[in-house]
Protein backbone atom coordinates (compact mmCIF):
# COMPACT_ATOMS: atom_id res chain seq x y z
CA UNK A 1 0.00 0.00 0.00
CA UNK A 2 1.27 3.49 -0.79
CA UNK A 3 2.50 5.86 1.90
CA UNK A 4 -0.17 8.41 0.95
CA UNK A 5 -3.81 7.74 1.67
CA UNK A 6 -6.86 9.89 1.13
CA UNK A 7 -10.47 9.67 2.15
CA UNK A 8 -11.36 9.34 -1.52
CA UNK A 9 -9.14 6.31 -1.89
CA UNK A 10 -10.60 4.69 1.21
CA UNK A 11 -14.12 5.33 -0.08
CA UNK A 12 -13.43 2.97 -2.96
CA UNK A 13 -12.62 0.26 -0.41
CA UNK A 14 -15.86 0.50 1.49
CA UNK A 15 -16.66 -3.18 1.01
CA UNK A 16 -13.47 -4.34 2.73
CA UNK A 17 -13.88 -6.42 5.86
CA UNK A 18 -10.18 -6.54 6.79
CA UNK A 19 -7.39 -3.96 6.51
CA UNK A 20 -3.71 -4.13 7.48
CA UNK A 21 -1.05 -1.40 7.63
CA UNK A 22 2.49 -2.72 7.87
CA UNK A 23 5.49 -0.37 8.17
CA UNK A 24 3.64 2.38 6.29
CA UNK A 25 4.46 5.33 8.60
CA UNK A 26 1.49 7.46 7.62
CA UNK A 27 -0.73 9.80 9.68
CA UNK A 28 -4.28 8.68 10.35
CA UNK A 29 -7.00 10.12 8.16
CA UNK A 30 -10.78 10.11 8.24
CA UNK A 31 -12.27 6.71 7.42
CA UNK A 32 -15.60 6.75 5.57
CA UNK A 33 -18.47 5.52 7.76
CA UNK A 34 -19.23 2.73 5.27
CA UNK A 35 -15.70 1.35 5.76
CA UNK A 36 -15.69 1.66 9.56
CA UNK A 37 -18.99 -0.21 9.62
CA UNK A 38 -17.91 -3.08 7.36
CA UNK A 39 -14.47 -3.70 8.85
CA UNK A 40 -14.18 -6.80 11.01
CA UNK A 41 -10.40 -6.82 11.32
CA UNK A 42 -8.05 -3.85 11.79
CA UNK A 43 -4.25 -4.21 12.00
CA UNK A 44 -1.51 -1.59 12.21
CA UNK A 45 2.12 -2.56 12.78
CA UNK A 46 4.65 0.29 13.02
CA UNK A 47 2.47 2.31 10.69
CA UNK A 48 -0.26 4.74 11.72
CA UNK A 49 0.90 7.92 13.43
CA UNK A 50 -1.05 9.98 15.98
CA UNK A 51 -3.51 7.21 16.73
CA UNK A 52 -6.18 8.05 19.30
CA UNK A 53 -8.63 6.02 21.30
CA UNK A 54 -11.51 8.01 19.84
CA UNK A 55 -10.41 7.16 16.29
CA UNK A 56 -10.26 3.43 17.05
CA UNK A 57 -13.61 3.49 18.86
CA UNK A 58 -15.38 4.24 15.57
CA UNK A 59 -14.80 0.66 14.39
CA UNK A 60 -17.87 -0.74 16.17
CA UNK A 61 -18.05 -4.08 14.37
CA UNK A 62 -14.49 -5.31 14.78
CA UNK A 63 -13.84 -8.91 15.70
CA UNK A 64 -10.06 -8.46 15.71
CA UNK A 65 -7.98 -5.42 16.67
CA UNK A 66 -4.18 -5.58 16.45
CA UNK A 67 -1.95 -2.54 17.08
CA UNK A 68 1.80 -2.97 17.56
CA UNK A 69 4.43 -0.26 17.88
CA UNK A 70 2.04 2.62 17.18
CA UNK A 71 1.53 5.02 20.14
CA UNK A 72 -2.13 5.48 21.08
CA UNK A 73 -3.30 8.61 22.86
CA UNK A 74 -6.16 7.57 25.12
CA UNK A 75 -7.20 8.08 28.74
CA UNK A 76 -7.84 4.36 29.06
CA UNK A 77 -8.52 1.16 27.17
CA UNK A 78 -12.27 1.46 27.79
CA UNK A 79 -12.34 4.47 25.43
CA UNK A 80 -11.25 2.14 22.63
CA UNK A 81 -13.28 -0.98 23.34
CA UNK A 82 -16.51 0.15 25.01
CA UNK A 83 -18.50 0.14 21.72
CA UNK A 84 -16.90 -2.97 20.18
CA UNK A 85 -19.61 -5.48 21.04
CA UNK A 86 -18.30 -8.21 18.70
CA UNK A 87 -14.61 -8.04 19.66
CA UNK A 88 -12.94 -11.44 20.09
CA UNK A 89 -9.21 -10.68 19.99
CA UNK A 90 -7.38 -7.51 20.97
CA UNK A 91 -3.64 -6.83 20.91
CA UNK A 92 -2.34 -3.41 21.93
CA UNK A 93 1.40 -4.07 22.15
CA UNK A 94 3.95 -1.34 22.85
CA UNK A 95 1.45 1.46 22.27
CA UNK A 96 2.37 3.68 25.28
CA UNK A 97 -1.06 3.14 26.81
CA UNK A 98 -1.57 4.54 30.32
CA UNK A 99 -4.36 4.31 32.86
CA UNK A 100 -6.08 1.33 34.43
CA UNK A 101 -7.39 -1.96 33.12
CA UNK A 102 -11.12 -1.91 32.23
CA UNK A 103 -13.67 -3.23 34.70
CA UNK A 104 -16.12 -4.18 31.96
CA UNK A 105 -15.11 -6.77 29.36
CA UNK A 106 -16.73 -8.14 26.25
CA UNK A 107 -17.69 -11.73 27.13
CA UNK A 108 -16.78 -12.86 23.61
CA UNK A 109 -13.07 -12.12 24.11
CA UNK A 110 -10.73 -15.07 23.62
CA UNK A 111 -7.40 -13.19 23.29
CA UNK A 112 -6.15 -10.17 25.28
CA UNK A 113 -2.60 -8.80 24.90
CA UNK A 114 -1.80 -5.42 26.49
CA UNK A 115 1.92 -6.12 26.96
CA UNK A 116 4.71 -3.53 27.05
CA UNK A 117 2.63 -0.50 27.99
CA UNK A 118 2.34 1.74 31.05
CA UNK A 119 -0.86 0.38 32.57
CA UNK A 120 -1.19 0.65 36.34
CA UNK A 121 -3.42 -0.55 39.14
CA UNK A 122 -4.51 -4.09 39.93
CA UNK A 123 -6.06 -6.89 37.88
CA UNK A 124 -9.87 -6.61 38.22
CA UNK A 125 -11.83 -9.65 39.32
CA UNK A 126 -14.35 -8.96 36.53
CA UNK A 127 -11.73 -10.30 34.11
CA UNK A 128 -12.33 -13.80 35.43
CA UNK A 129 -15.82 -13.80 33.89
CA UNK A 130 -14.30 -14.37 30.43
CA UNK A 131 -14.93 -18.11 30.31
CA UNK A 132 -13.66 -18.48 26.71
CA UNK A 133 -10.38 -16.59 27.16
CA UNK A 134 -7.37 -18.47 25.71
CA UNK A 135 -4.61 -15.84 25.97
CA UNK A 136 -4.03 -13.24 28.70
CA UNK A 137 -0.85 -11.16 28.44
CA UNK A 138 -0.29 -8.14 30.70
CA UNK A 139 3.51 -8.43 30.83
CA UNK A 140 5.81 -5.38 31.05
CA UNK A 141 3.43 -2.90 32.64
CA UNK A 142 3.18 -1.24 36.06
CA UNK A 143 0.51 -3.47 37.60
CA UNK A 144 0.42 -3.98 41.37
CA UNK A 145 -1.56 -5.96 43.93
CA UNK A 146 -2.37 -9.64 44.28
CA UNK A 147 -3.87 -11.98 41.70
CA UNK A 148 -7.64 -12.50 42.04
CA UNK A 149 -8.51 -15.74 43.84
CA UNK A 150 -11.06 -16.35 41.11
CA UNK A 151 -8.39 -16.48 38.40
CA UNK A 152 -8.95 -20.22 38.17
CA UNK A 153 -12.36 -19.53 36.64
CA UNK A 154 -10.53 -18.89 33.34
CA UNK A 155 -10.62 -22.60 32.57
CA UNK A 156 -10.05 -22.14 28.82
CA UNK A 157 -6.75 -20.30 29.35
CA UNK A 158 -3.70 -21.61 27.47
CA UNK A 159 -1.29 -18.67 27.97
CA UNK A 160 -0.99 -16.55 31.12
CA UNK A 161 1.83 -13.99 31.00
CA UNK A 162 2.13 -11.39 33.77
CA UNK A 163 5.92 -10.93 33.88
CA UNK A 164 7.76 -7.67 34.58
CA UNK A 165 5.19 -5.96 36.77
CA UNK A 166 5.04 -5.35 40.54
CA UNK A 167 2.46 -8.00 41.38
CA UNK A 168 2.72 -9.59 44.82
CA UNK A 169 1.22 -12.20 47.11
CA UNK A 170 1.05 -15.98 46.64
CA UNK A 171 0.10 -17.91 43.53
CA UNK A 172 -3.66 -18.53 43.88
CA UNK A 173 -4.58 -22.16 44.42
CA UNK A 174 -7.46 -21.77 41.99
CA UNK A 175 -4.99 -21.82 39.08
CA UNK A 176 -4.92 -25.59 39.54
CA UNK A 177 -8.33 -25.59 37.82
CA UNK A 178 -6.76 -24.37 34.56
CA UNK A 179 -5.81 -27.86 33.46
CA UNK A 180 -4.97 -26.91 29.87
CA UNK A 181 -2.46 -24.18 30.73
CA UNK A 182 0.58 -24.39 28.42
CA UNK A 183 2.44 -21.15 29.19
CA UNK A 184 2.75 -19.64 32.70
CA UNK A 185 5.00 -16.59 33.06
CA UNK A 186 5.07 -14.83 36.44
CA UNK A 187 8.74 -13.78 36.28
CA UNK A 188 10.18 -10.49 37.56
CA UNK A 189 7.46 -9.56 40.03
CA UNK A 190 7.23 -9.64 43.84
CA UNK A 191 5.29 -12.88 44.27
CA UNK A 192 6.01 -14.60 47.58
CA UNK A 193 5.10 -17.63 49.64
CA UNK A 194 5.83 -21.22 48.73
CA UNK A 195 5.51 -22.50 45.17
CA UNK A 196 2.39 -24.69 45.04
CA UNK A 197 2.85 -28.38 44.27
CA UNK A 198 -0.13 -28.48 41.91
CA UNK A 199 1.97 -26.82 39.18
CA UNK A 200 3.86 -30.10 38.74
CA UNK A 201 0.52 -31.81 38.01
CA UNK A 202 -0.30 -29.57 35.03
CA UNK A 203 0.05 -32.05 32.20
CA UNK A 204 0.01 -29.53 29.33
CA UNK A 205 2.51 -27.06 30.81
CA UNK A 206 5.57 -26.42 28.59
CA UNK A 207 6.74 -22.95 29.66
CA UNK A 208 7.21 -22.00 33.32
CA UNK A 209 8.92 -18.78 34.43
CA UNK A 210 9.00 -17.95 38.16
CA UNK A 211 12.37 -16.19 38.24
CA UNK A 212 13.20 -12.97 40.11
CA UNK A 213 10.47 -13.13 42.74
CA UNK A 214 10.41 -13.66 46.51
CA UNK A 215 9.39 -17.30 46.75
CA UNK A 216 10.76 -19.27 49.70
CA UNK A 217 10.87 -22.82 50.96
CA UNK A 218 11.66 -26.01 49.08
CA UNK A 219 11.18 -26.26 45.31
CA UNK A 220 8.36 -28.82 44.90
CA UNK A 221 9.43 -30.07 41.47
CA UNK A 222 11.44 -33.18 40.62
CA UNK A 223 13.82 -33.55 37.71
CA UNK A 224 11.39 -35.47 35.52
CA UNK A 225 8.84 -32.63 35.65
CA UNK A 226 11.45 -29.97 34.87
CA UNK A 227 12.89 -31.95 31.97
CA UNK A 228 9.51 -32.24 30.25
CA UNK A 229 9.27 -28.44 30.09
CA UNK A 230 10.60 -26.56 27.09
CA UNK A 231 11.50 -23.54 29.27
CA UNK A 232 11.98 -23.41 33.06
CA UNK A 233 13.26 -20.32 34.92
CA UNK A 234 13.56 -20.19 38.72
CA UNK A 235 16.73 -18.19 39.51
CA UNK A 236 16.60 -14.94 41.47
CA UNK A 237 14.54 -16.40 44.36
CA UNK A 238 17.14 -16.14 47.11
CA UNK A 239 15.11 -17.80 49.87
CA UNK A 240 14.21 -20.78 47.68
CA UNK A 241 16.17 -24.03 47.62
CA UNK A 242 15.99 -27.56 46.22
CA UNK A 243 16.45 -30.94 47.85
CA UNK A 244 19.78 -32.45 46.90
CA UNK A 245 19.72 -35.04 44.14
CA UNK A 246 22.16 -35.80 41.36
CA UNK A 247 19.51 -35.28 38.69
CA UNK A 248 18.61 -31.80 40.00
CA UNK A 249 22.28 -30.88 40.39
CA UNK A 250 22.79 -31.54 36.69
CA UNK A 251 20.07 -29.02 35.74
CA UNK A 252 21.96 -26.00 37.17
CA UNK A 253 18.77 -24.39 38.45
CA UNK A 254 20.35 -21.18 39.71
CA UNK A 255 19.09 -21.53 43.30
CA UNK A 256 20.76 -22.88 46.44
CA UNK A 257 20.61 -26.42 47.74
CA UNK A 258 18.57 -27.05 50.92
CA UNK A 259 20.04 -28.05 54.25
CA UNK A 260 18.37 -30.64 56.49
CA UNK A 261 15.99 -27.96 57.79
CA UNK A 262 14.81 -26.96 54.32
CA UNK A 263 16.78 -23.72 54.31
CA UNK A 264 19.14 -22.53 51.53
CA UNK A 265 22.79 -23.42 52.04
CA UNK A 266 24.55 -20.10 51.62
CA UNK A 267 28.07 -19.80 50.20
CA UNK A 268 30.81 -19.10 52.84
CA UNK A 269 31.39 -15.38 53.51
CA UNK A 270 34.47 -13.72 52.08
CA UNK A 271 37.46 -13.45 54.49
CA UNK A 272 39.30 -10.11 54.45
CA UNK A 273 42.48 -9.24 56.40
CA UNK A 274 44.96 -6.34 55.94
CA UNK A 275 47.54 -8.59 54.32
CA UNK A 276 45.43 -11.03 52.31
CA UNK A 277 42.06 -11.58 50.57
CA UNK A 278 40.05 -14.65 49.56
CA UNK A 279 38.02 -14.94 46.34
CA UNK A 280 36.22 -17.85 44.70
CA UNK A 281 37.99 -19.56 41.84
CA UNK A 282 36.26 -18.22 38.71
CA UNK A 283 38.53 -19.27 35.87
CA UNK A 284 39.12 -15.67 34.80
CA UNK A 285 42.30 -13.86 33.85
CA UNK A 286 45.11 -12.77 36.20
CA UNK A 287 43.90 -9.72 38.12
CA UNK A 288 46.46 -9.89 40.92
CA UNK A 289 49.45 -8.27 39.25
CA UNK A 290 52.93 -9.63 38.65
CA UNK A 291 54.28 -9.09 42.18
CA UNK A 292 51.71 -11.20 44.09
CA UNK A 293 52.07 -14.88 44.98
CA UNK A 294 48.86 -16.86 44.33
CA UNK A 295 48.21 -20.07 46.27
CA UNK A 296 45.19 -22.31 45.48
CA UNK A 297 43.59 -24.07 48.42
CA UNK A 298 40.17 -25.73 48.84
CA UNK A 299 38.77 -24.19 45.63
CA UNK A 300 39.79 -20.72 46.76
CA UNK A 301 42.59 -18.37 45.93
CA UNK A 302 44.83 -16.90 48.62
CA UNK A 303 46.77 -13.84 47.48
CA UNK A 304 49.97 -13.05 49.39
CA UNK A 305 50.46 -9.33 48.98
CA UNK A 306 53.98 -9.08 50.54
CA UNK A 307 55.50 -5.93 52.16
CA UNK A 308 54.46 -2.46 51.04
CA UNK A 309 56.79 -1.15 48.30
CA UNK A 310 56.90 2.42 49.68
CA UNK A 311 57.90 1.24 53.16
CA UNK A 312 60.53 -1.03 51.67
CA UNK A 313 62.02 1.86 49.66
CA UNK A 314 62.22 4.15 52.70
CA UNK A 315 63.92 1.41 54.74
CA UNK A 316 66.57 0.89 52.06
CA UNK A 317 67.27 4.64 51.85
CA UNK A 318 67.65 4.98 55.63
CA UNK A 319 69.98 1.98 55.73
CA UNK A 320 72.15 3.56 53.03
CA UNK A 321 72.36 6.86 54.92
CA UNK A 322 73.40 5.10 58.18
CA UNK A 323 76.04 3.15 56.27
CA UNK A 324 77.50 6.35 54.76
CA UNK A 325 77.60 8.11 58.18
CA UNK A 326 79.41 5.16 59.81
CA UNK A 327 81.83 5.05 56.87
CA UNK A 328 82.65 8.79 57.20
CA UNK A 329 83.17 8.49 60.98
CA UNK A 330 85.58 5.59 60.56
CA UNK A 331 87.42 7.45 57.79
CA UNK A 332 87.81 10.55 60.05
CA UNK A 333 89.19 8.42 62.92
CA UNK A 334 91.73 6.81 60.63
Amino acid sequence: MEHRLSTTTLSTLSTLTSITFFNCHIPIIHFPSSLTTNLHSFTSINSLQRLTGVFLSHFHNLNHLYISGDPIKASGIHIITSNMKSLKTITLYNTHLTGYLPKDWNPKLIHIDFSKNKLKGSIPTSLTLLKNLNVLNFSSNNLIGVLPNSLGALTSLKILSLSSNSLSGPIPGSISSISGLVHLDLGSNQFNGVIPEFISEMKELKYLNLENNKFHGVLPFNASFIKKLDVFKINGNFDLCYKHSISLEELHLGIARCDKHGMPILPPPAMNTPSSSWVDVGGGGDENGGDDDVVEKNNQVHVNRGPNKVVLGVAIALSAMVFIIIFLVLLFIC
